[in-house]
């Protein structure tokens, strides 16, 4: 693993840094106290090709490799946890489409979705199906050469203004994913709103009320929904916050760097305190490794190594709580001024707690990467004589 990076990526970098410090970081605090992204700030995104950032040239993608990719993931969570989430939930539907879609389906929306003329959204959960993902209770009837949905999907990230969703439902006890367009009659779309967190993304709640989806609009097959389509997406999609979150660690430190240097207590400023030196020391290692982990992942995912599985769920899980200790040390050394709205690390800490959740949760990915242990090294720890006893 090469841990420097090529000049192509170097500069990219610095473009995804410029374009978050001169358009997103201005708009992020507007945003979330409104709770809803301009939609010249998406234009923007769709402009720079971002949206488009992993699909192939052919469908006018930008064909970015992926520790690129998660650069960009990186420099956008630094400045707008909301926005960022756009960039993934949008990208994952995208890669499932690009991987499990037919012909025609990829050619009608992959276009249109690398260049941002249409918005896609993800829709797994459930108000009763959270981490039992592939348990989903919305279902999913074939009559002739029609679907018919009847269920409800909660929490769509972006889900109010996206032009189409990946939908996920029982069929025959299968699992099974449609692409649902939002003018589907029978489909009802409900803001949901007050969230502690990346309150920019307009989450939204869909309702399938008897809706009628063609035959063509099924992707891969019947069966193949949870295994194939969502594991897919959410292999991206978990990659994608374990990027955002080291933005978000990276913003608090930055934020904690710069006021440690002007705010004076006990007559001296507060980067000469060893206590808040010691925070700070944490907080700097622990976002260093968070962004090696990432490094790592996406190494593995660019050769296909089939680790990558696992690094990825290791990356996820100790970027988000390293980003959530880092949001609660950010808060904690600006002391009142943390908790005021007029300071940033009061959004960092309400949206690097959504991290800890969304894409599989710290408790759901503690159990994946120990099952990943005991396959990797199981062997290696085996009893040689039978069982202790």
């Amino acid at each position: 693993m090469h841990l420097d990076l090529t000049p192509q990526q170097q500069t990219a970098q610095a473009e995804f840094k410029a374009f978050t410090h001169q358009v997103i970081a201005p708009c992020a605090d507007g945003a979330d106290r409104e709770e809803k992204t301009p939609p010249e700030l998406i234009s923007k995104l769709a402009h720079h090709g971002y949206l488009g950032a992993t699909l192939p040239s052919n469908y006018g993608g930008g064909g970015m490799d992926l520790i690129t990719y998660g650069l960009l993931n990186e420099a956008i969570g630094q400045g707008c946890s909301s926005l960022r989430s756009l960039l993934t939930v949008h990208i994952m539907a995208a890669q499932a489409l690009l991987k499990w879609g037919n012909a025609a389906q990829k050619a009608q929306w992959l276009p249109r979705l690398a260049t941002g003329e249409a918005i896609a959204a993800f829709g797994l959960t459930e108000p009763n199906i959270g981490s039992d993902a592939q348990h989903v209770e919305t279902t999913a009837e074939r009559e002739g050469d029609i679907y018919i949905l009847n269920g409800c999907k909660k929490w769509i990230t972006y889900g109010q203004i996206a032009d189409v969703f990946l939908i996920f439902a029982q069929c025959d006890g299968k699992s099974a994913a449609f692409l649902v367009e939002k003018n589907t009659p029978g489909l009802s779309i409900t803001s949901i709103s007050g969230m502690l967190g990346v309150r920019a993304s307009m989450l939204a709640e869909l309702r399938f009320d008897h809706c009628h989806i063609p035959c063509e609009n099924l992707v891969g097959q019947v069966g193949f929904g949870f295994s194939c389509v969502a594991s897919t997406a959410l292999d991206y999609g978990r990659y994608s916050v374990a990027w955002g979150c080291v933005g978000i660690a990276q913003a608090c430190l930055e934020a904690c760097l710069h006021y440690t240097s002007v705010r004076q207590q006990f007559g001296t400023y507060l980067k000469e305190h060893p206590l808040i030196r010691q925070l700070i020391s944490d907080m700097i290692t622990q976002t260093k490794a968070a962004r090696l982990l990432c490094y790592q992942a996406g190494y593995l995912k660019q050769i296909g190594d089939p680790k990558s599985i696992a690094e990825t769920s290791i990356a996820k899980y100790f970027a988000s709580t390293a980003a959530m200790k880092a949001a609660s040390d950010a808060v904690q050394i600006h002391g009142a001024n943390g908790c005021s709205p007029a300071f940033a690390v009061e959004r960092y800490w309400r949206d690097a707690k959504i991290m800890e959740i969304i894409e599989g949760s710290t408790q759901i990915q503690q159990l994946t990467i120990a099952g990943y242990g005991y396959q990797e090294y199981g062997a290696a720890i085996a009893p040689k004589t039978g069982p202790i006893r």
